[in-house]
């Protein structure tokens, strides 16, 4: 499949999806296209699946009829991303056309005193 890490996703989870095909929107020099405009750009260059980390790009954007897939992970954090890349691989070798995944990613305890 053909990847598009938005800017907001920790680029070292490119390592783990060797077998995907993986740009980033900075290797497209799209950092500055906004959602909607972001994912119709995608759809046109033969993107199947956009990875991102804006829990709201669901709710700003009709994603009925589209021909790409979305998969939204619920942080940024490197460490945390880190942690749950087997999920979030998973989820996108699932993805389907006009597909939804959210990778819900809470943040580790701290440990008490």
């Amino acid at each position: 499949m053909h990847v598009l890490f938005d800017k907001n996703v920790p680029y070292g989870l490119k390592r783990f999806l060797k077998h995907h095909l993986v740009e980033t929107v900075d290797d497209r020099g799209w950092g500055r296209i906004k959602n909607g405009d972001l994912l119709h750009v995608a759809e046109q260059s033969g993107f199947d699946v956009v990875l991102t980390a804006d829990q709201n790009i669901v709710y700003q954007q009709n994603l009925k009829h589209r021909k790409i897939a979305l998969v939204v992970v619920g942080g940024n954090l490197w460490p945390i991303v880190r942690n749950h890349a087997r999920t979030i691989v998973a989820a996108i070798d699932r993805s389907s056309v006009g597909g939804y995944a959210f990778i819900e990613m809470p943040s580790p305890r701290k440990p008490s005193s």
